[in-house]
């Protein structure tokens, strides 16, 4: 499968350090797709619970705020990426070009809108992408069918999106960005917490590699016993 190229030059901007802090206070997430599904407008929306309908094409902006979940403040990057259009042409160097943001990225929002098949299909190039950077099934990745007021205009039916995320292995949810403020936080709060419970799993996985067993002390009545044996094997 064809992934739709870019109508421009791709380019990320500079993702920026991660400031220190303990383990599982920071969560780094991408929002991939292709051009217009609504990925600004879901990433604006969950950050500030407003809806902005029309952006510039962007060149990759990185999101950067304080989030509150589940009790604690957790900082949590964005990294946009710029959209793309049908086109005939491969997906390798589009692909290539997503690479440093899904090396750098622990979770992942796949978007496309139900009103635009093509972009229905850019998502399993992109995943397999994703996997391919990233082969432990457990990081996390949610598959979203956005601008689901319209369903007037509806290309891409639920069961589809759904029967693709059953194939793949991943989350699917539909939403409206314009509608449903609750819908987009849900989605990005699940996938911070998802993201947490990896890292969590990933420092407890550390500390016990670190940990070196104690040799077990000898047993002096074993020893003495095992003794006894050879000396009576030698006398007979």
């Amino acid at each position: 499968m064809r992934l739709p190229s870019m109508s421009q030059p791709f380019l990320l901007a500079p993702i920026a350090e991660c400031p220190p802090g303990p383990p599982g206070a920071q969560v780094r997430l991408a929002v991939l797709g292709a051009r217009g599904v609504g990925k600004s407008a879901m990433i604006v929306r969950f950050l500030t619970k407003r809806f902005i309908g029309d952006y510039e094409p962007n060149t990759g902006n990185l999101y950067s705020r304080l989030v509150h979940l589940d009790g604690d403040h957790v900082a949590v990057q964005i990294q946009d990426t710029p959209g793309c259009i049908q086109a005939q042409e491969d997906c390798v160097q589009v692909l290539d070009s997503l690479s440093r943001c899904v090396k750098w990225a622990e979770g992942f929002l796949l978007v496309y809108s139900i009103t635009d098949y093509s972009s229905y299909q850019s998502v399993q190039p992109l995943y397999q992408h994703i996997r391919k950077v990233h082969p432990d099934a457990r990081t996390p990745i949610i598959i979203v069918g956005n601008k689901a007021d319209l369903l007037h205009a509806r290309q891409v039916q639920a069961k589809e999106g759904l029967q693709l995320a059953d194939e793949l292995g991943s989350l699917f949810l539909e939403i409206s960005t314009s509608e449903d403020s609750q819908g987009v936080c849900d989605v990005f709060q699940y996938l911070c917490k998802e993201v947490s419970k990896l890292q969590h799993a990933g420092s407890t996985d550390r500390r016990r590699s670190s940990i070196i067993p104690r040799p077990k002390s000898p047993n002096m009545q074993d020893l003495k016993r095992r003794f006894k044996q050879a000396l009576s094997s030698k006398v007979k």
